[in-house]
């Protein structure tokens, strides 16, 4: 039995595991690296297999970093199923086609940007992926309810326990025959961090023979709670009274979004901010994501139901209003003060969160939430170090807006949730690995596993392969 670590290897992003045993090997996600020019470059790299001997790909959840380069996969030759949740599947429809759209808008920027550079014709840039591309992909994905085994191959069972961290996100169970032999895998995937709106508390899991647990958030603790929704608030009131300008908040769109709507809409309930606050939606991708939100509120936490229930019964909603076309996007430079919004992507590298921040950036009366992890080389980590001044679409762009970092609002786990989580292991598992971590990181979450837990700990380098 082997596995090697194709991403997410003393780094975040990027989440890809290939595993192969006597007469199979598939995949374990397969994520879009993020994060500057070197970020790119592994993307086009990938993959460093042949794509048309894996035999299937199970999927953990809708992210991009772990599915962002499943329709590359099947360009170059994969031609397996790909197995997540129902939730997910329905993300992936709205997420792949996005990024796809996303990569073809790039090439072209980036391909105008040369022609005017240089007078002499250069070689076009293909996009990693088209648009079409990513709509083969989906014909691939098979949607598998939690809880239910399934046999994606004769030698191997596979569950979906729910991760907790956005709609539909799984810790994969994995039992793989070989010789007669049964190992048991586990892969956390992304956790989510317990007691957080919408979602439910991760599974809890017992055993496992070799897990692969992340690390994004292994050297910290996350603000308190309380704590996060009073800054949220204070940031929001301050804005608006004294400063009186906007809040922009860069927000994945997919669970991001859906949880600050919630505690935006909680904070009205409250009265702790003004009902009549414009908030907007400023991602077409965020809009369909909150709407598959809604289509599986089944599973969503029982705070989630009780405040839709407040929206339609009681109070009524707040005045949320969701964009979709490039003009109504537009549309809102003329809004002066007063409004959230809330735009994609959460890094701040790409999508329509780059044109707000180039306005809202240099306004001394805005202000600029920060509410989730940002990766080593982005616009967004830029903004959280301090930087007096970023570059967006080839200018220099100021920093006067107020830049807050709301930390208690990940959807991972922090160290305490993660270490909680894996001290429901009845024993050890043979071999642990710690993946989804910068390099520090990683390596410091593997110390404290090994010195509290005594486990047998691996933090993997970038393409490293292991045979057990």
């Amino acid at each position: 039995m082997k596995i090697t670590f194709l991403g997410a290897a003393h780094e975040v992003t990027g989440s890809c595991f290939l595993l192969e045993a006597e007469g199979v090997r598939f995949l374990v996600d397969c994520g879009m690296f993020q994060g500057g020019r070197e970020a790119d470059e592994k993307n086009r790299r990938f993959p460093q297999f042949d794509p048309e001997r894996i035999d299937f790909v199970l999927l953990t959840h809708a992210h991009i970093d772990h599915s962002g380069l499943l329709p590359r996969l099947t360009n170059l030759g994969f031609r397996g199923p790909i197995y997540c949740t129902p939730a997910t599947a329905d993300l992936l429809q709205v997420m792949l086609l996005d990024s796809a759209h996303i990569q073809e808008k790039e090439a072209e920027w980036v391909n105008y940007s040369r022609h005017k550079k240089h007078s002499r014709k250069r070689a076009e840039l293909a996009p990693l992926y088209t648009v079409m591309q990513a709509q083969n992909c989906l014909k691939h994905i098979k949607a598998i309810e939690y809880d239910i085994p399934v046999h994606p191959h004769p030698q191997i069972r596979v569950s979906f326990r729910d991760a907790g961290h956005i709609l539909g996100s799984a810790i994969l169970e994995v039992w793989i025959e070989q010789a007669g032999v049964t190992q048991k895998w586990v892969f956390s995937g992304d956790l989510g961090m317990p007691a957080r709106p919408i979602m439910n508390d991760p599974t809890v899991i017992e055993a496992a023979d070799y897990l692969l647990v992340e690390s994004t958030y292994g050297n910290r603790a996350h603000k308190d709670m309380a704590a996060t929704i009073e800054e949220l608030a204070h940031a929001v009131n301050d804005t608006f009274e004294r400063k009186q300008g906007n809040v922009i908040i860069p927000a994945f769109a997919v669970g991001r979004t859906q949880e600050i709507l919630y505690l935006l809409t909680d904070l009205i309930r409250q009265g702790r901010i003004p009902k009549t606050t414009a908030i907007v939606v400023d991602s077409p991708m965020a809009t369909r994501a909150t709407e598959l939100t809604l289509k599986h509120r089944a599973i969503l936490d029982p705070e989630s139901q009780s405040l839709l229930a407040w929206g339609r019964n009681d109070g009524g909603p707040p005045h949320i209003r969701f964009t979709e076309s490039v003009e109504d996007s537009m549309a809102l430079n003329n809004i002066r003060q007063g409004a959230i919004i809330i735009s994609a992507s959460g890094m701040c590298d790409a999508g329509r969160i780059k044109h707000h921040l180039k306005r809202s950036l240099p306004r001394a009366e805005c202000s600029v939430i920060i509410v989730g992890f940002q990766a080593f080389g982005t616009l967004g980590r830029k903004l959280v170090d301090g930087a007096d001044a970023v570059r967006i679409f080839g200018e220099t762009i100021p920093v006067r807006a107020d830049i807050y970092t709301v930390g208690g609002l990940s959807a991972h786990a922090d160290q305490r949730a993660l270490m909680d989580w894996l001290k429901h292991f009845k024993k050890p598992p043979r071999q642990t690995f710690v993946v989804h971590g910068e390099q520090e990181t990683a390596q410091g979450f593997a110390e404290l596993i090994h010195r509290q837990l005594g486990w047998s700990v691996e933090v993997p380098m970038q393409a490293a392969t292991f045979d057990l």
